[in-house]
């Protein structure tokens, strides 16, 4: 059977990424290797993320606020692992003026160099850790719940688009607290934030826990992730919390006096996710015919394709379309007023029909003279694009039956594109209980193995760096250990042969 895209998922996965993003009006190359330039509909995606999350963190106590893009090198190096964890990926500023040489190519200013370095922005936690220390003086200013939407730079030698790109959108939050516990819960609280933002409004089956050492964020005293498998097997890391104890507070003197008037140092955390979020949603929803969006996150969740064909009947299909955008925006589904768009642009309905698929919106209902006759329209629910046999499973529905079944339409496209993730993801883990059985469940030649579970005994140090380097050798990491095991069960961890004192899940990554 023909699809829309040139590649398939079985062919070639990686090419079929790429392809989702170009066919999809999604993003392209901006001529910065490794920045990207996000086109409407994939911005559009990042802006119903922005919306549904941003709604979620201030529900949870957190104002916004925003922080310098440059920030000098100095605040970096008083936190030590901080600044080694990030310095192969820091963009530095180094001169404000530009000149023309001898030969009339413009270079940096000798005249024109900065007292101090300025990096630019791979996160803030030692910039906003500066401003706490200003912000926080008392008890009475604690807990400080802030958080902000922006753009930062990391390096990257290996780059692909929403995965892993040099410059990136994302949000930060960072949190001040009086105490280790309650910045304990902060961590976990954020966490079951973006387990349940993912869940509910990106339809992605994911799975929190806490990293491993060797894997925290660079000065943290522990890091947590919402794992989430691809259609290839490989793991995702969509988001990540972190618990900094005290560890940042006392690079930037983020001390306080307490209700006895002694002097404390304040526990702080730090989570965000970013638009890596996108390519989740590319890699696991995604068909051979393009990208499939949820309609939690569809910048248009109907799109009315009316089919004009230059003649006088035309005018009346127009406006037989426009009172269905109408009605449809007149109807609530999944907590907000239908978006519904009426594609008037002047191509062919076929190619805009097709276009739609490829940007995955949710239902696409075309209009033509025999529909306006009949009271009727034609729709396509991007969930299930064909019938057995390979044919379009195009329903013709009177109009007044779209508007009035919209709610539930939509409703059942966002679960059963969640439901498909969970299955996909429950049934490519597989207990192993041995190091031997890690080896052969990733043999060469075995396509999308998914991830194994396995006990852990949480070693540290030189025995951690010897399990690194087993694994890394297969080209796989530890992705998390679960918060939500109740316990181990017994037997030997297969790394150390001590006894286990938790399951973690490994497997190959993005």
């Amino acid at each position: 059977m023909k699809h829309a895209l040139p590649v398939t998922r079985e062919a070639d996965f990686s090419a079929w990424y790429q392809s989702v993003i170009a066919e999809a009006d999604l993003a392209e190359e901006s001529g910065v290797r490794g920045c990207m330039v996000i086109r409407p509909w994939g911005y559009g995606i990042w802006e119903r993320i922005q919306r549904l999350l941003d709604d979620r963190i201030k529900a949870t106590g957190h104002e916004n606020c925003y922080f310098p893009l440059f920030i000098p090198l100095s605040y970096f190096e008083k936190e030590a692992e901080h600044v080694d964890g990030f310095a192969k990926e820091m963009a530095v500023v180094t001169h404000h003026r530009l000149k023309a040489d001898a030969y009339g190519k413009l270079v940096p200013d000798p005249d024109a160099k900065l007292e101090e370095p300025l990096v630019v922005r791979p996160t803030s936690e030692t910039v906003i850790g500066a401003a706490f220390a200003r912000w926080v003086q008392s008890w009475r200013d604690l807990p400080v719940l802030i958080n902000q939407w922006a753009n930062v730079v990391r390096w990257e030698m290996r780059t692909r688009m929403f995965l892993r790109t040099s410059e990136f959108l994302w949000q930060e939050g960072h949190t001040a607290h009086a105490t280790p516990q309650e910045a304990r819960e902060e961590t976990l609280k954020m966490l079951e934030v973006y387990r349940s933002f993912a869940e509910d409004c990106l339809g992605l089956h994911v799975i929190a826990g806490e990293k491993p050492e060797n894997e925290r964020f660079p000065g943290a005293v522990a890091t947590y992730s919402i794992e989430a498998m691809m259609q290839d097997g490989k793991a995702l890391q969509a988001g990540t919390s972190h618990f900094l104890g005290t560890n940042f507070a006392n690079a930037q003197n983020i001390r306080f006096q307490n209700s006895e008037g002694q002097f404390e140092l304040a526990n702080t955390t730090s989570w965000g996710v970013s638009t890596r979020m996108i390519g989740g949603v590319i890699m696991v929803h995604g068909d051979d015919d393009g990208l499939r969006v949820p309609p939690m996150i569809a910048p248009w969740q109907v799109v009315i394709v009316p089919m004009l064909r230059d003649q006088p009947e035309d005018e009346a299909i127009v406006a037989y379309c426009r009172d269905l955008q109408k009605a449809l925006a007149g109807q609530a589904a999944l907590g907000e007023p239908v978006r519904a768009l009426l594609d008037l642009k002047p191509a062919k309905s076929a190619t805009k029909r097709w276009g739609w698929v490829k940007k995955g919106a949710p239902v696409i209902v075309e209009v033509g003279g025999r529909d306006v006759a009949g009271g009727n329209v034609s729709v396509l629910r991007r969930d299930r694009l064909y019938k057995e046999g390979g044919k379009l499973d195009s329903a013709i529905l009177p109009k007044d039956t779209l508007v009035a079944d919209i709610a539930m339409t939509l409703t059942e496209i966002q679960d059963t594109l969640h439901s498909q993730s969970v299955e996909r993801l429950r049934a490519n883990i597989t207990p192993v209980d041995d190091w031997a059985g890690v080896v052969a469940h990733f043999a060469e030649g075995i396509r999308n193995p998914g991830w194994v579970d396995i006990r852990w005994s949480k070693p540290t140090g030189a025995a951690l760096d010897t399990v690194v380097e087993r694994l890394k050798a297969l080209k796989l990491t530890i992705r998390n250990a679960p918060v939500a095991q109740t316990g181990c069960d017994e037997g030997p961890c297969i790394f150390t042969g001590e006894p286990a004192v938790e399951r973690v899940l490994v497997g190959r990554a993005y």
